[in-house]
């Protein structure tokens, strides 16, 4: 079975291979040692429809399809896989779980900033006592009027100290198991929203992994992605994809 690139698939990977040799390689092996986030590549990256590549152009991504998402995904880690990392978690988990279970004035908010790589994403749901089993979770989100009040800690969550957005996982309701599990749109800074230390990684150090800790965490219900138990399907789908 042959299997050829499209003339688009070929542009992509030429294009993506000279940004990643010329501009993501330069720093890679330092970031490594250092520690420091590639915040000025993934911004370059965004400029070139990398961060948000099968959103639709409506929203500011690229719509490219899987294959090219995947050649360019590659031609990034050739150079450094911890920019790769985030770039993958930007694009599978976080923006596509928006795409697909955000309302529309979620969509107009965050797709936009996520694509041009202003913004940073990140998908918080493994924890200390459940690693990523979505049902066993213990982080919960009580209703409170016109709030959820957000209880828990997510462990060695990717980008979790320099993202700007995360979408977390809760549990709504107990009793309904994985169908009682919703997800939510939280930005930092959120007051009960604490970031936890840098994990010492033995690589890809410039992607940060850390734990995210949630003391009674006040967020708008207008914060809720999709509708309450929605999240098991959206953690589902999006560890498929990653």
């Amino acid at each position: 079975m042959t299997f050829k690139l499209t003339n688009e698939q070929l542009m992509i990977q030429s294009m993506v291979r000279e940004f990643s040799r010329h501009h993501v390689a330069l720093t890679a092996a330092e970031r490594d040692r250092t520690g420091e986030f590639p915040r000025e590549n993934l911004k370059k990256m965004g400029e070139l429809g990398l961060m948000g590549m099968m959103i639709p152009v409506k929203y500011g991504g690229s719509e490219a399809d899987t294959i090219s998402y995947v050649i360019a995904l590659m031609e990034i880690a050739y150079s450094c896989a911890s920019t790769a990392v985030v770039m993958s978690v930007q694009n599978s988990i976080v923006c596509d779980s928006i795409y697909r279970f955000g309302n529309e004035e979620q969509k107009e908010k965050y797709l936009k900033p996520l694509a041009e790589g202003s913004l940073i994403g990140a998908f918080a749901l493994t924890e200390p006592g459940a690693g990523s089993d979505a049902v066993r979770q213990s982080t919960t989100a009580d209703r409170d009027g016109n709030f959820y009040i957000l209880n828990g800690t997510k462990r060695f969550i990717t980008s979790g100290k320099n993202s700007d957005t995360v979408i977390v996982t809760a549990k709504t309701d107990e009793t309904l198991r994985h169908k009682g599990i919703s997800a939510f749109i939280v930005k930092k800074g959120t007051p009960g929203f604490i970031v936890g230390d840098i994990e010492d990684k033995m690589g890809l150090k410039a992607s940060d992994t850390t734990d995210l800790i949630f003391e009674n965490c006040k967020v708008p219900a207008s914060s809720l992605l999709g509708q309450e138990g929605d999240g098991f399907m959206m953690a589902m789908s999006g560890e498929m994809k990653y």
